[in-house]
């Protein structure tokens, strides 16, 4: 009798996140610098930035996620929400962080 070996798929099926919260703080404070130091004018650039890490971190039933979105792409939004919530003083303000919940998942896809 020959042996013969079978190949499983060894992918994992597992999600998990494998960031650290020394990387966690020190994202943020740049996040918060960069912010803090254009007085508000970059903090999409900032948020991009954490965004990134912690999709990069992030795996989901064995497959890790990957953020394509840019700061560019977030001020547009960002400009474009602020102005509604003066229009509608402020009642637009209570779905920004739905909307920005939506632009993080249009933004985030499989790595592989």
């Amino acid at each position: 009798m020959s042996d013969i070996n079978v190949v499983i798929n060894t992918k994992s099926t597992d999600s998990y996140f494998d960031g650290t919260l020394l990387q966690w703080i020190g994202w943020n404070l740049l996040s918060g610098l960069i912010s803090a130091c254009t007085f508000g004018l970059c903090a999409p650039w900032g948020l991009c930035l954490v965004y990134k890490w912690e999709t990069a971190h992030t795996v989901v039933n064995g497959h890790r996620l990957k953020f394509n979105g840019t700061g560019a792409q977030l001020w547009g939004n960002w400009i474009k929400w602020f102005l509604l919530t003066i229009i509608t003083f402020g009642i637009y303000g209570f779905w920004l962080n739905i909307k920005l919940k939506q632009w993080i998942v249009k933004h985030t896809e499989f790595a592989d």
